[in-house]
């Protein structure tokens, strides 16, 4: 599965009660998912920023694009609070035309996305640093 298409899946879709891109959307325990973000295995970083009332993550930087990720691929994601320190929703994969259901586990420096597909039955873990 490609990068993006698993952060989105790991991040953002359709659901009731979609956040506003206000400046708490987005916001769990006080830790925003926006800003930039990298990889932990160096292979990539993102940038996600408010869009609309959604949220967009685009690739920033690409270790290895021959995997058919390119900057600026963009993932744009529903997401809602799940509990004090998640956010769950579903992602688009507009390049793709992919949906993925989304669960993101956020702290101040440290972000953990899964996404998954087929309801759930293809699921992918990554885990990212804030990019300072």
């Amino acid at each position: 599965m490609q990068t993006l298409r698993v952060l989105a899946a790991t991040i953002v879709l359709t659901t009731s009660g979609v956040l506003g891109a206000g400046a708490d959307a987005g916001a769990v325990s006080g830790a925003s998912i926006t800003g930039a973000w990298s990889r932990t295995d160096g292979g990539l970083r993102i940038a996600i920023e408010a869009c609309g009332e959604r949220f967009c993550a685009v690739n920033t930087w690409i270790k290895d694009p021959g995997n058919g990720e390119a900057v600026g691929d963009r993932l744009v994601m529903t997401l809602q609070p799940r509990d004090p320190v998640r956010l769950a929703g579903e992602a688009f994969d507009e390049k793709r035309g992919l949906k993925y259901s989304m669960l993101i586990s956020v702290g101040q420096d440290a972000m953990t996305t899964q996404g998954c597909v087929l309801s759930g039955i293809v699921c992918k873990t990554m885990n990212w640093t804030r990019s300072r």
